[in-house]
């Protein structure tokens, strides 16, 4: 079958189309086409993702993007089996763009829809490779039970998978997601959107910095929660540690630039991790899945493979290509092919009560 998936959670508007075969071991993908139109540039001088420019600007997108695609695989919508098209969690009038843009090719082509969730897309970014057009699902369950890790600019879950249908978050945070804080400290910093890569350029240069010269530490910043009797995350005291910590010092250097950024990172990191190694270990997993924005952070990924080998688990680490970390459309095929083994999809326009939810759970 060849399954279209659109995907406009945030300021991404993304469209990706493939073919997908069933043999015996695997559910096997090939890539016809695939884009991303970003809107960083545009949201850049509000410090953060504007939800009324992002929904005009996925309203002008989405046909451009489709188009493109469609040249790209050579072929036409009436070859479309269905469409998987995120539903949530994300800001709403962006996700409403997605969701009519689907209802009108569905009312137009008559091609099922499947309403597909955000964060479980997250989770299945693992499975495309770069720079290959073709990627396979295994059908066994030698990958489970699964422990995801999914960290992006609005949700930190821990979320169990003992099958690809079924899943448990056993831990979330309380409040600001681990990118929000990354990108609300950035402001703090006085740098530019979006803040994870600044942030993490900083660090990176203040590590080095302490490798060359073996500088003392000057700034100490709090481990939030890291040992609380459960998998939940707070990261708003961490911001707020960080702005006292500014405002006493009372005017910012590029080496106190440097030293807040470096310390902040450490904290957030060292907390994921400490909670998902924990978990690790009382769930016995056998695969690790980090998903979303924040697993592109390379210190993030380094740390993680040395934890793992420093307590002598038996797991599997798995991080999406750099590519796939943030949001895109081929996440949200894989996601929404097995939604649609599973029968959870809508046929006619007619019956369609699709909505919304930028709350949306696993």
């Amino acid at each position: 079958m060849k399954l279209l998936a659109i995907e406009t959670s945030c300021d991404d508007t993304a469209i990706a189309l493939v073919e997908i075969k069933e043999n015996k071991k695997s559910t096997s993908f090939k890539i016809l086409g695939n884009e991303v139109s970003s809107q960083i540039e545009l949201h850049r001088e509000f410090g953060g993702v504007y939800p009324s420019l992002a929904k005009r600007e996925h309203t002008k997108n989405l046909p451009l993007v489709l188009e493109k695609v469609l040249k790209e695989a050579k072929i036409k919508m009436e070859k479309v089996n269905a469409i998987a098209v995120t539903i949530g969690p994300g800001l709403e009038p962006a996700l409403w763009t997605g969701i009519t843009f689907a209802e009108e090719l569905n009312k137009k082509y008559t091609i099922p829809i499947i309403p597909t969730n955000h964060m479980e897309g997250h989770i299945f970014s693992i499975f495309p490779q770069k720079g290959k057009k073709n990627f396979n699902v295994k059908k066994d369950n030698q990958m489970l039970p699964i422990l995801s890790l999914l960290v992006s600019g609005g949700h930190t879950e821990l979320v169990l998978i003992k099958s690809w249908d079924k899943y448990k978050k056993i831990g979330q945070t309380r409040d600001d997601a681990v990118g929000e804080a990354f990108d609300k400290v950035a402001r703090m910093l006085g740098l530019p959107y979006p803040g994870g890569p600044e942030i993490s350029k900083l660090t990176e240069e203040e590590r080095k910095k302490i490798s060359k010269n073996k500088l003392s530490k000057l700034i100490t910043l709090p481990r939030p929660m890291k040992y609380s009797n459960d998998y939940d995350f707070s990261f708003s005291g961490l911001k707020t540690a960080v702005l006292y910590t500014i405002r006493d010092l009372k005017k910012l250097t590029d080496r106190t630039k440097r030293q807040i950024a470096k310390e902040f990172e450490d904290a957030a990191i060292e907390v994921l991790i400490y909670k998902t190694i924990k978990a690790i270990k009382e769930y016995k997993v056998k695969n690790l899945i980090v998903g979303g924005g924040v697993s592109a952070n390379k210190y993030l990924q380094k740390v993680m493979e040395k934890e793992i080998k420093k307590n002598k688990l038996k797991v599997k680490v798995n991080f999406p290509t750099k590519s796939l970390t943030g949001d895109n459309a081929l996440m949200i095929a894989v996601a929404g092919y097995f939604q649609y083994k599973n029968n959870k999809f809508v046929k006619s326009y007619k019956s369609l009560k699709l909505k919304a939810n930028g709350n949306l759970s696993l």
